[in-house]
């Protein structure tokens, strides 16, 4: 790539000019049927598209999602592996899959690995479980409790593992992102009365709500959007612990999922649980095993299916004997 940014844009709208031009005599009624319907011109035409858009006659690179843009898990990273997907957990981006691994913890039992599952890079670790449990279910493997990191713990994947598989959860939940819980005299949403049968809330300064309305937060969580009144906020002394703008509004999931994220904050603060929850240092010492001797985060092998199955299988190269 030559130096530069102007000249890398300068290279890549001219690999984008090629590709226009070849692609519509490729598809021409004239051009034999199967070249077409090649898997590489398929996945040149797809490149394309995600790549570049024609605008008047011109060329142009796309950016940014706002210009047309996938998302990462519909966008082709790689045209060696079209399964391969990018993946990020926190500052560390990579191409390729994920490998959630189940291990017993039982005590004075072998402890063994009971399910392994890949999947695409982008697939977010809440969206996993509900798989994870009914494989382990229809294995007669399922655990009363699973020990899980936070980005397993969900509000709505709390009260669904009770209600399928009679599941406790146990792990540690996402803090509370608003200012008010982040500031030491500020009032969170757990400082408001809620009374679910009568669709009423009460803040600390004993002010009730004008408005209890049904929403949803990212397309697939129902929440409920709780209104005050201007006028009653504005007579609060303590309105500046409360809120920064006209009025007070909260929002919490609905009922069920409220209360059980509700009971597992309440549990992750006592000494039981950071007992009970040390028992995950033993799936992360599989895991460290898995990486460190066995290679497995270097997939040898093209396709999800092939990767997962590598995983099953997983050997170090250069480990003789080392199997698993």
């Amino acid at each position: 790539m030559p130096p530069g940014k102007e000249k890398r844009l300068s290279l890549a709208l001219m690999f984008g000019a090629d590709r226009h031009a070849l692609l519509p005599d490729i598809f021409a009624e004239d051009v034999l049927v199967w070249l077409r319907q090649a898997p590489a011109i398929e996945t040149l035409r797809r490149v394309w598209v995600q790549q570049y858009y024609a605008q008047v006659g011109a060329i142009t690179w796309r950016t940014r999602q706002k210009q047309g843009m996938p998302r990462s898990d519909h966008f082709t990273s790689s045209s060696y592996d079209l399964d391969a997907h990018l993946a990020r957990k926190r500052s560390t981006h990579w191409i390729g899959y994920k490998v959630p691994l189940t291990e017993s913890c039982g005590e004075d039992q072998p402890h063994l690995i009971t399910h392994v599952k890949g999947v695409a890079g982008p697939v977010a670790g809440g969206d996993m479980a509900p798989d994870i449990h009914q494989a382990l279910s229809d294995k007669d493997l399922l655990p009363k409790g699973h020990l899980l990191g936070t980005g397993y713990i969900d509000a709505k994947l709390l009260a669904q593992s009770k209600q399928d598989h009679r599941i406790d959860l146990v792990g540690p939940t996402r803090p509370d992102y608003k200012w008010q819980a982040r500031a030491e005299k500020g009032l969170d949403a757990g400082s408001f009365d809620i009374n679910w049968e009568r669709k009423v809330s009460t803040c600390p300064g004993g002010r009730t709500i004008i408005s209890w309305t049904p929403a949803m937060y990212k397309y697939s969580n129902e929440t409920l959007k709780i209104k005050f009144s201007v006028r009653d906020c504005k007579l609060r002394l303590s309105r500046l612990r409360c809120t920064l703008v006209s009025r007070r509004t909260i929002n919490v999931r609905r009922q069920d999922h409220h209360m059980a994220l509700e009971a597992v904050r309440a549990r992750e603060k006592s000494a039981e649980f950071a007992l009970e929850y040390a028992q995950r240092a033993g799936i992360e010492g599989t895991i460290s095993q898995g990486v460190r001797s066995m290679k497995l985060r270097r997939a040898r092998y093209v396709g999800l299916a092939k990767t997962r199955l590598e995983h099953i299988f997983s050997r170090g190269g250069d480990q003789p004997g080392a199997n698993w």
